[in-house]
């Protein structure tokens, strides 16, 4: 299928005075990642940073005017593309490999393996051409030969490290199952959680490479018992606290937890 040359490739949405959604319109919803920025007062957070497709850090240039931690709430490579560009970076320590020397990244479904298309497919993801964007970034870009580079983390997070922006303070919450090292950024005094793939409002992914059920229902459980006013997850809209209670039930009750 032609693909048509993308006029710009990120889209960014203000959310308020200090969080700034971005994202990439011309990639399917499996690996259309949610960027976020938020700005502090002595530095700015970066969460994840999508396919690294094209620059990150020119398209947002007018964000990224202060010092920057730029950090990986999983290492799947819809999330780690643009790691390279910043200097600082931080990830959960037992997926700082995966950072360094990323896992192999297709845009193709042909890319997949069997089991993996299955999994996807299972879970409500739709696979209606084999393309995973809908459009090039530019006249020469090869679909078939992209790669993720690889970016040197400085901070080796762990469960309970507390990320202070100067005036906001996000506690690392290890929230694994979707992958060994997901976590997610909770600060308390807002109710705010960034939950990367641990929780979203679309099909969750718990049958892939390195995944494990186990572990998701023990997340579940404790992110239960936060009290969340928002959740700003890795895909999809932002959502309350109903919502987020409604997909933890959901999930809980197709593995059986719940009657």
């Amino acid at each position: 299928m032609s693909l048509v040359i993308a006029d710009r490739w990120f889209s960014r949405k203000r959310i308020d005075d200090d969080i700034t959604l971005l994202w990439e319109p011309h990639v399917v919803p499996l690996l259309r990642c949610n960027i976020w920025h938020i700005k502090g007062r002595d530095r700015d957070l970066l969460i994840d940073t999508g396919l690294g497709v094209c620059s990150l850090r020119e398209a947002a240039k007018d964000l990224f005017a202060k010092d920057i931690l730029a950090i990986a709430t999983h290492t799947h490579y819809d999330h780690i593309g643009g790691f390279h560009e910043f200097e600082s970076c931080a990830v959960h320590r037992c997926e700082a490999h995966s950072l360094v020397r990323p896992e192999d990244a297709t845009l193709l479904s042909s890319g997949f393996s069997t089991d993996e298309l299955e999994s996807m497919v299972e879970a409500g993801y739709v696979f209606d051409r084999d393309e995973l964007i809908l459009a090039l970034p530019h006249q020469k870009f090869d679909i078939a030969s992209f790669q993720i580079k690889g970016a040197k983390p400085k901070w080796l997070l762990e469960d309970g490290d507390i990320i202070d922006t100067g005036d906001r303070h996000f506690q690392v919450m290890h929230l694994p199952g979707h992958s060994p090292g997901s976590i997610g950024l909770w600060e308390e005094s807002s109710g705010t959680l960034f939950s990367g793939d641990a929780i979203y409002d679309g099909p969750l992914l718990d049958n892939i490479p390195g995944s494990n059920i186990e572990d998701y229902l023990n997340t579940m459980e404790a992110l239960r018992k936060l009290k969340v006013s928002v959740v700003h997850g890795g895909h999809g809209q932002s959502f309350g606290r109903e919502r987020f209670l409604t997909l933890i039930d959901s999930f809980m009750t197709r593995h059986g937890q719940y009657a």
